[in-house]
């Protein structure tokens, strides 16, 4: 009978192990989720064109007042 308590007490320390590990994953992971949750919800469209980048007019040159696409 002993040789069969040691076995279980080996057997329980394990399991115990094994679940930790597994609930630390998961609350890793859901905290990576939340995280990435709220970077979707908080990202903003960009203004295409906003800032004169596109359609840019030469100003001084030969080319000048021609359209650089």
């Amino acid at each position: 009978m002993a040789i069969k308590s040691k076995n279980i007490k080996k057997k329980e320390k394990k399991k115990m192990r094994d679940t930790k590990v597994l609930e630390q994953f998961k609350k890793h992971t859901e905290k990576k989720l939340k995280e990435m949750n709220v970077f979707k919800l908080l990202k903003k469209e960009v203004d295409h064109g906003a800032n004169g980048t596109q359609n840019y007019v030469i100003k001084k040159g030969i080319n000048k007042g021609k359209i650089a696409k």
